[in-house]
């Protein structure tokens, strides 16, 4: 069946988006305080780039993904040299009160042979900088290892490397003018008390508030009393509960659905989303009513590694992708986002095609055959 026009201009639009957000998006200082921006410009489309230039997938064929340690130092500056907006990373706090990066509960080391296994918030932050590779040369640090889902045990080897680090490392070592979503990391198996989540979420604030200056920050949790906390302890950044969207099961119904996640947002005063992608593409429904809802919508997932599948977003509404392949999808995106006439040439001047270029920058344009295309892309792939 062919389709109309009229079927993507129905898709909510990217200027739809909260003032709250379009802060965030312009990298404007104190995003997320109470009308922050209400008279800003709408909001770009946002690229984040997931723990960095992308996540180490160490049984994956694609080398990409071993291009360069997550979560360092090397690999935010790296993403920085791209036109992100964002770097994400997980932050934990270790058992004397240093907030670091890590995505893992557990560290794993090689020593004598033997496979060790340590959470990471029970060690000091001095044993937790001896793994992997060290500032000082003189040092030879643990060889790390990595579990994958399902079991399987490899050597934490990438291409380029760089040593473990610090929050407050980050704040000082990394372009100031990068944003950082700052996700707060805490265990799904276990259940804490209101006292541990605001003894680490206070940690975490005090080096923030010392070091940010004017840098945009974005907080966001999966664990939705952190998320709700942090919300309460400060009103500078904003915060965006992460969700599954039903993708995976969980004891806390919070966490299982799209439903929730907007239940919980307009409960606490949280500003945003961050959803599994499938999820979203399953619900699209759902995408005006968060809209409607005065609340932010960024995804991630494997999907956001495809290129096609982020021009869908952009068409549907969503805010912004976190990414893995930096590189690639800030070239889609930079495409979709480009005038379609140069206005500073005179061209459109003297052709009074500049309100028709000002118009099409903001959407990506799409053949008949293309958007065919994406529409069948969606339920194939989740």
């Amino acid at each position: 069946m062919a389709l109309k026009a009229v079927h993507v201009s129905k898709v909510p639009r990217l200027d739809q988006v909260p003032a709250r957000l379009a802060s965030v998006a312009s990298c404007l200082p104190g995003t997320g305080s109470e009308g922050a921006a209400a008279s800003a410009a709408p909001a770009k489309f946002l690229v984040i780039g997931h723990r960095g230039r992308g996540m180490n997938a160490l049984a994956s064929p694609d080398r990409r993904m071993r291009a360069v340690k997550e979560n360092s130092v090397l690999s935010f500056n790296e993403a920085g040299r791209f036109p992100v907006d964002f770097v994400e990373f997980d932050v934990q706090v270790t058992e004397d009160g240093c907030p670091v990066i890590f995505h893992d509960n557990y560290i794993l080391a090689e020593e004598i042979g033997i496979i060790s296994e340590k959470r990471v918030t029970e060690l000091r932050l001095e044993e937790f900088l001896s793994y992997g590779p060290q500032r000082d040369i003189k040092k030879i640090g643990k060889s790390l290892h990595r579990k994958t889902k399902d079991g399987g045990m490899f050597s934490w080897k990438v291409e380029n490397d760089d040593p473990l680090c610090t929050l407050e490392e980050v704040f000082q070592k990394v372009d100031p003018k990068l944003g950082f979503n700052i996700e707060l990391k805490f265990d799904d198996h276990v259940v804490y008390k209101e006292e541990e989540l605001t003894r680490s979420l206070q940690l975490i604030l005090k080096v923030v508030y010392e070091f940010a200056n004017d840098r945009p920050i974005i907080f966001s949790s999966f664990q939705p009393d952190a998320a709700q906390l942090v919300r309460k302890l400060q009103n500078a950044y904003p915060v965006f509960f992460l969700t599954n969207g039903g993708n995976e099961v969980f004891s806390d119904e919070r966490r299982n659905s799209l439903d929730e996640a907007i239940k919980h947002c307009l409960a606490h005063g949280l500003q945003g989303i961050v959803s599994e992608v499938r999820s979203i593409f399953r619900n699209p429904s759902l995408v005006p009513t968060i809209k409607e809802s005065n609340l932010g919508l960024l995804t991630y997932g494997q999907l956001n590694n495809v290129a096609e599948a982020v021009c869908m977003q952009h068409l549907m509404g969503i805010d912004g992708v976190i990414v893995d392949l930096v590189q690639e999808i800030t070239e889609v995106v930079s495409d979709f986002s480009r005038p379609a006439v140069d206005a500073g040439d005179g061209i459109c001047e003297r052709e009074g095609n500049r309100e028709q270029a000002k118009q099409s920058s903001s959407k990506p344009t799409f053949s008949q055959g293309e958007l065919s295309f994406l529409l069948r892309l969606v339920p194939e792939s989740v």
